[in-house]
């Protein structure tokens, strides 16, 4: 067998058979790595495309590109510049290094050579007759690249960058090569520029939603089903909803409680439209819509812009009740002053009429309802003169114990006429504080008057008016308080509120005038102090006037 293959080799010499079958397999290895090259080629196109995208980074998009490009092309280290603000930044390298330079200067510069002739350019060191004074010399052979092949990146007829294969020795690039980089170079521009757009647009709709967000008034979109779409933040916070609880819902169950009325609808006119109506919390909102049209006219939603404007409206309506206070003030000023001349005459000439008659008889005791009525108008007009604020006072170290007991002395007698027991716990030691002793008198007055009245309207075996005064820290800081507390009918909790405003009463027109608590309030914060009340309907109340301690005393 071995003599028959021995011949079989040499005729297959003589004849050439042989050489023919290495050459035809020589080819066909040949055009097998060609084909894998190529289909290499376009996996890497392919993987490029399909790894682009605005999660990645730009180092895992070239790290998923160049582990594969490495088996078809020979490089050591690939840099991509982009340019940023007209400057060609150095942005990514890979493998991973540091960067010597960022910013590659365009004087001498290969880079931008390049760049400005939209061509390959393959430049190696070795190659005397390539010796040309670059500025990226130096970070180069610093990194011992030997040669370096750049492809300007162009993306619709524009460069935004050039990418670099840099090797450490030299590369003879083949022109299929060459062709194909410049391929893969082009997909890269437009790859890249179309992220950078993308996430330009994303940026754009990013600082509108937090625009949107950061608007403390509220947007609401909704569409021609009057459906809610959309809303910022500040419309769950207004209405106490949760944001997956608001979407969907009709706009007029969120605002109006489902009521037709066709204010709110004006906006269907496809003209923006404004009202000013309360919503469904009872809070007062201005309301302006706008119709979103498309390119087309065609409107399909409504902007519902809102603003929350109860405080304003309540503020006004304060203020137009205070002009009409301080109008009736000014006017109650000007009757006071009148009436105290002839009723200083009348009080005097009553007190000595009085004195010509015996105690008991009628006319005496005409006589002094004659002064008990004069005395009452003096009353009322001290206290319009106060609330006026036309009486004029100077601030000096008072002492709440003495007000009180000026107080007691004038009107205890009266009070404990009506049954009524008052017992006193002043603090002996109680500090002083800087006020005027009058004004103070005049909110004990208040209080023990409003105090008397409120134990007359109840029929108790015992009725008690307790005054105290003290001093208690309240926020950190001393306060000299001086409390009445009684057991008489107490105040309505709806009532509470409006004690204090001007002209408010729960009185007989007889009994009272509405400026008792008005006044004190008012003489309270002259004070840099406050009145605090607490009342039961039914069991009595407690008004407290608290007063800085004065600092000398602190």
């Amino acid at each position: 067998m071995a003599v028959i293959e021995d011949k079989q080799n040499m005729i297959e010499l003589l004849t050439g058979v042989k050489s023919s079958k290495q050459s035809y397999y020589m080819e066909l290895k040949k055009t097998i790595r060609q084909l894998e090259k190529k289909n290499m080629k376009l996996e890497i196109i392919n993987d490029v495309m399909k790894s682009f995208n605005i999660h990645m980074t730009m180092d895992e998009m070239l790290g998923n590109v160049l582990e594969k490009l490495k088996h078809i092309i020979t490089f050591d280290r690939l840099s991509l510049s982009l340019f940023e603000n007209n400057e060609l930044i150095l942005s990514n390298v890979y493998p991973q290094d540091l960067m010597p330079v960022r910013s590659l200067p365009k004087k001498n510069s290969l880079y931008w050579q390049s760049i400005n002739r939209k061509q390959p350019i393959y430049y190696s060191f070795s190659t005397k007759e390539q010796q040309l004074s670059i500025v990226e010399e130096d970070m180069l052979r610093s990194l011992n690249i030997e040669s370096v092949l750049l492809i300007p990146l162009i993306s619709k007829e524009a460069v935004i960058g050039v990418i670099s294969f840099e090797s450490k020795r030299q590369i003879s690039y083949e022109t299929q090569d060459l062709s194909f980089l410049q391929q893969l170079a082009d997909q890269l521009a437009v790859c890249i520029d179309n992220a950078k757009l993308y996430n330009a647009v994303l940026q754009g709709k990013k600082e509108w939603e937090e625009t949107f967000r950061a608007v403390l008034d509220m947007i609401i979109f909704v569409d021609m089903e009057d459906t809610i779409i959309r809303f910022n933040d500040a419309v769950p916070r207004f209405f106490q909803m949760d944001g997956k609880e608001l979407n969907g819902q009709k706009i007029s169950r969120i605002l109006f409680q489902d009521q037709d009325g066709e204010e709110w609808k004006s906006y269907k006119m496809k003209q923006p439209a404004y009202c000013q109506m309360s919503v469904k919390n009872k809070r007062i909102c201005e309301i302006y819509t706008y119709p979103v049209s498309n390119e087309k006219d065609e409107m399909y939603g409504v902007i519902f812009y809102m603003k929350d404007v109860t405080e304003k409206v309540h503020t006004e309506a304060q203020l137009i009740h205070s002009g009409k206070l301080a109008a009736i003030g000014e006017m109650a000023a000007g009757v006071a002053h009148e009436l105290n001349s002839p009723l200083t005459a009348i009080l005097g000439n009553s007190q000595l009429l009085m004195r010509q008659f015996e105690k008991g008889t009628s006319s005496h005791q005409l006589l002094q309802d004659i002064k008990n009525c004069g005395d009452r108008c003096k009353n009322i007009i001290r206290n319009l003169l106060t609330f006026s604020r036309q009486d004029q006072f100077v601030l000096q170290d008072s002492s709440v114990n003495y007000a009180v007991e000026q107080v007691l002395s004038l009107v205890g007698y009266q009070i404990e006429r009506e049954n009524i027991r008052i017992v006193s716990r002043l603090k002996d030691d109680l500090p002083l504080v800087e006020g005027s002793v009058q004004q103070i008198e005049q909110v004990v007055i208040n209080f023990l008057l409003n105090a008397k009245d409120a134990l007359t309207e109840v029929d108790r075996q015992e009725k008690k008016i307790e005054i105290e005064t003290n001093v208690k820290v309240v926020d950190d800081e001393e306060w000299v308080y001086l409390s009445v507390t009684d057991n008489g009918v107490g105040i309505k909790e709806k009532d509470v509120t409006a004690i204090f405003n001007p002209f408010f009463t729960t009185k007989e027109s007889i009994k009272g005038n509405g400026l008792g608590l008005s006044v004190s309030l008012g003489i309270a914060k002259m004070h840099g102090g406050k009145i605090e009340v607490t009342s039961v309907e039914g069991k009595g109340s407690c008004f407290t006037l608290l007063l800085p301690k004065g600092e000398m005393y602190g």
